[in-house]
This record gives C-alpha cells, structure tokens and sequence, in this order.
C-alpha cells in the first residue's frame, strides 16, 4: 500500500484539476449558451463521464492519503484513507481487460481513411451535425464511398451507418464480436481508451484518465477534419481522403496516434493486472 502525505496528493490533486479545467471551461461556457462544438463538445456528449467526474482527482487503487476525509469511495484506514475495496467487484474488469489485451495483440491496421464518418452521412436525408456544412455536395459524398473500400472495424462506429452504407463495409461488426474485430490502428478503438479509463475510475489514477481524454481530443479533431463536413470556419483544414494526398495525410497522423496510444493501453492493463493480483 503506497501511503501519500497530504502535501504530495493535495498537489496532484490541484494539478489535475487546473489541466482538467482547461479543457471543462469553454464546453460548460458553450452549454451554458446553448452552442454546440462537433468537435470540443464530443467527447462530453458522446461519452457518459460527467465533467464533474473527470475533474475529481483519485490516486487510484492501493494508495492511501494521509489525511484524507472519508466518503462514499473512500474508507478510514489507520494511515489515512484509501478505496472502498468493494468498488473493484462493481466494475467489469475482465471484460475490459480481454478487449485492451486482444486490441493490443492485433496487428494494426491503416487502411481505412476516416471512411467511417462518411459512410455515416451515405445517401441520407439529413446528417448528425447539422450546424456544419458538408464539402461536397451529396453526390459528391456517395461516390467517394462507392469508390473506396469502406473497411470499419469498430462496433460504435458501425453503427452509426446509414443502412444503403452498412452492406458496403467489408465487416459486419457487432458488439458480441467486439473482441475480434478492434484493432489497434483504429482512430476509435484509441479515442475509447477514454472510455475503458474512465469506467475504471477510481481504480485508476487520474491522470490515466486525463491522459487518455487528452488522446482522444486530438483524435477527435482529426477524425472531423477528415470527414465530409467543412469545419474550415471553426479553423479546422480538412484531410482531403478523397486525395491521395489527403490518405497519405490520414494514414501517418493515424499512425501517431497508434503510438500515443498503445503506451496508454499497456498502463490501463498494467493496473487491471495489479486490482487482480491484490484480489
């Protein structure tokens, strides 16, 4: 059991929170004039974690804070306080773990060029983000999906296909084959590192969580930028995969991010591996 003073956790804690807030204030400042960001404000509406969840700062599994206060996460101990054990039973640590080991296992994969986001807006009457125009005409749209292989892996994105694009994809994901499909190349797969920290939390640090939130921001930014909507006013140049030039752009900022990604994959296993040995 790793024992913090009070100094050490009360600055992580406030370190968390100032990183934290950069990122709260403009999304709370937006909701609170009811505008909306397709790109800043996805991870808060997507996502199920409450900004007040990802601002509250935890040290994770096996550590004590010396003069920490009890609450309902928290349990006195002789040193100070530390994690209810009974919050490890509540989570579904052995499903996540199986689909961060598998992903992580997998070769990865490079060749899909964003295909995903236009194969959700195929021959459809309207489209998800209606405050932000499309860069090509309908049309336009539908043939860069024809002409390219749609070849999505990732379930949460698969579904959000319009039902003329689904037959067009070279797998059928589902949720039940979730575990054989994600790949670790996938701008996806790496955005849900978020997801997978923060159902863990608090048995997990943090700073993972804020690690992987920040991962997923910038994949966010390129995951849009490739699309086919035209968020040149919102100062995002587009990644023109209907180029060659643009997929080779797609292609090795995709790449980057499998790297950002996997170190952060390894930590969240690294500490599911940890809440099992302490079982």
């Amino acid at each position: 059991m790793l024992v913090l003073d009070a100094t050490e956790w009360r600055a992580r804690r406030a370190a968390h929170e100032a990183r934290v807030d950069a990122w709260l204030a403009p999304h709370l400042a937006r909701r609170r004039a009811g505008v909306k960001h397709p790109v800043e404000d996805f991870l808060f509406t997507y996502y199920s974690y409450r900004p007040a969840q990802l601002r509250r700062w935890h040290p994770g599994a096996g550590v004590t804070l010396r003069d920490g206060e009890p609450d309902r996460d928290y349990v006195e101990t002789s040193g100070g306080v530390t994690l209810d054990p009974t919050i490890a039973k509540r989570r579904s640590t052995g499903w996540i773990r199986a689909l961060l080991a598998s992903t992580a296992g997998r070769p990865a994969s490079f060749g899909c060029f964003g295909m995903h986001e236009w194969a959700m807006v195929y021959r459809a009457e309207g489209v998800r983000h209606e405050q932000v125009p499309l860069r090509l005409s309908p049309e336009q749209t539908a043939r860069v999906v024809e002409e390219r292989p749609v070849r999505c892996s990732h379930f949460d994105a698969f579904r959000f296909f319009t039902p003329a694009a689904r037959p067009l994809n070279l797998l059928q994901p589902t949720r039940e084959a979730q575990h054989d499909n994600e790949q670790p190349g996938c701008l996806h797969a790496n955005m849900d590192l978020y997801k997978w920290a923060y159902k863990l939390s608090p048995l997990v640090e943090s700073e993972l969580v804020a690690d992987a939130f920040a991962l997923a921001r910038d994949i966010r930014a390129l995951d849009m930028r490739a699309s086919p909507y035209d968020l040149a006013d919102l100062g995002y140049a587009p990644v023109k995969v209907e180029t060659a030039e643009g997929r080779h752009e797609y292609a090795r900022a995709q790449r980057a991010f499998a790297e950002r990604a996997a170190p952060l994959r390894a930590r969240l296993i690294a500490a599911l591996d940890r809440l099992d040995g302490s079982s």
